[in-house]
């Protein structure tokens, strides 16, 4: 759970423009259901022009 916390927490410091220009933070959550159960997933990111740089879970 740490991990996951840690990575958010560096993903909003980064896209709130510490070093620069504020870049526009991507995000999502998914959820699936099928026959074999419930799954729950999710995206968080940076995006700034054409790049987005992501990280699933």
């Amino acid at each position: 759970m740490k991990t996951p916390l840690l990575i958010v927490v560096l993903v909003t410091l980064a896209a709130c423009g510490v070093d620069g220009e504020p870049v526009q933070p991507a995000g999502g959550v998914n959820v699936t259901l099928s026959p074999s159960g419930l799954g729950v997933g999710g995206t968080v990111g940076v995006r700034k022009g054409p790049l987005t740089v992501g990280l699933g879970f």
